[in-house]
């Protein structure tokens, strides 16, 4: 129809707002990524590895570690994505894939004592990231963000 051709030639102020919204959260994607990663380049880390390491190190998953399912759905990130990754970790001593005792058919990943040593070590230069790039947002900017972040990714996983 006439209508839906003239809308989608000349896209109204909610779209150009969506848009922008959208065109920054990409932007601030790929530089949290590349500034990140000069915080944890003398660790021979990723963004994608801290992500990680840094699932696999929080107390309630520390010792049991987690399926491969539960850190694709923690990370939202693919399975093809992920298997470089823990490859890559694997391969450095840093996490191990073991047999979940309470299914053997599946298996968990869970930080070696190598990973837990190398991701306390990173905490102090994460932490500094974390400090420069929030730096211009007060405590109060920073809680609301994180709620509205949560809310846009609770929409995307519903879409």
């Amino acid at each position: 129809s006439k209508k839906v051709a003239d809308k989608a030639a000349k896209p109204g102020v909610a779209f150009d707002v969506a848009n922008r919204v959208f065109f920054r959260l990409y932007q601030a994607s790929n530089l949290m990524h590349r500034q990140g990663t000069r915080y944890v380049d003398q660790y021979g880390t990723t963004t994608q590895q801290w992500a990680v390491l840094g699932a696999l190190a929080r107390p309630i998953v520390l010792e049991k570690g987690m399926t491969v399912k539960d850190l694709i759905e923690f990370l939202a990130v693919s399975r093809q994505n992920l298997t470089a990754v823990l490859d890559r970790l694997e391969g450095r001593g840093l996490i191990e894939r073991v047999k979940d005792k309470d299914d053997g058919r599946s298996r968990r990943v869970r930080l070696t004592r190598k990973g837990t040593t190398a991701w306390d070590g990173m905490l102090v230069p994460i932490e500094d990231f974390y400090t420069k790039a929030l730096s211009s947002f007060s405590h109060s900017e920073q809680l609301t963000l994180y709620k509205l972040l949560d809310r846009l990714k609770t929409s995307l996983t519903q879409i």
